[in-house]
């Protein structure tokens, strides 16, 4: 069960106690909420999958790495189109090329979305056990070691075919991601500041020696207040350093929230907007 359904149906149930109705009644109205979610989310999953291609990257090394693509029906025709990169969150980890699809993304390739900013969306699905960071990604420190993880490394390598393959505006290539996402966006860009026009990371956390390097870049970060897996004071201090280094990122911390605040932030009204608004100059 996803943590969104879990926290709908724990403020339900916490109502209907306050509320006084029977425990048979309660029962029944509880169970009605849970099978709507749940067919809910099947459906909305199901959507996706046939709206994003299933393709696996192989590298020139043998490495392989699966991942689902949203290409616009334009794309064929002249002009070049933004690129957003999504990454998952650990428990979207494995080989099904589907699971990665389970949250946040769906933000960038609904209807509404595509007709206003048509783009490529890119979803990579990270090998079970694997990171898209360093393996200590949910500790206090968060130092980057020398060399990417190789499914960063992996993610970087698919990036440039895309670019070979579509017709990509290279001045608007977009990176979000959720929790070790989260931690992965803050990753690349602090790897490589070139590449990225603006991010979003979503309750992660990075490496604030390296916040000189992205002090430049368009950032809007994102935390729930009461989060027990990720601390927020992790999103506090990388926004804190990256404004002594002289930025301006953006950060909402949502009070009553835990760890999903993924939840509220690919929810945000401006958020599509704000980041389909930046352009870094391209050499």
């Amino acid at each position: 069960m996803s943590i969104h359904i879990y926290n709908v149906l724990l403020r339900v149930h916490l109502w209907y106690s306050l509320t006084g109705i029977k425990q048979s009644a309660m029962k029944k109205i509880f169970f009605s909420i849970f099978v709507y979610l749940l067919i809910s989310s099947s459906l909305y999953s199901q959507d996706l999958t046939s709206k994003m291609d299933a393709k696996q990257f192989l590298s020139e090394e043998g490495d392989t790495l699966n991942y689902r693509i949203f290409v616009p029906k334009e794309a064929d025709s002249t002009g070049t189109y933004p690129v957003v990169l999504f990454l998952h969150g650990a428990g979207e980890r494995g080989s099904d090329n589907t699971a990665q699809l389970t949250h946040g993304v769906w933000r960038f390739v609904e209807d509404s979305v595509q007709q206003n900013h048509p783009s490529i969306v890119i979803a990579p699905q990270a090998p079970k056990g694997q990171y898209w960071g360093e393996a200590e990604w949910r500790e206090e420190s968060t130092k980057l070691k020398e060399q990417p993880a190789k499914p960063l490394v992996l993610v970087m390598n698919l990036m440039e075919q895309i670019q070979d393959e579509y017709k990509v505006d290279a001045s608007r290539i977009y990176i979000t991601g959720l929790s070790m996402g989260g931690f992965g966006t803050w990753n690349l860009i602090a790897r490589y500041p070139e590449k990225f026009a603006a991010a979003a990371p979503v309750c992660g956390g990075g490496d604030v020696t390296k916040a000189h390097r992205i002090a430049h870049l368009p950032i809007w970060n994102f935390h729930g207040a009461l989060d027990k897996v990720v601390p927020p004071q992790l999103s506090r201090d990388m926004i804190a350093a990256i404004r002594y280094a002289g930025g301006h990122p953006g950060y909402s911390e949502y009070p009553d929230v835990g760890h999903d605040s993924w939840v509220q932030a690919y929810r945000e009204p401006f958020l599509v907007d704000w980041l389909f608004s930046h352009k870094k100059t391209v050499n």
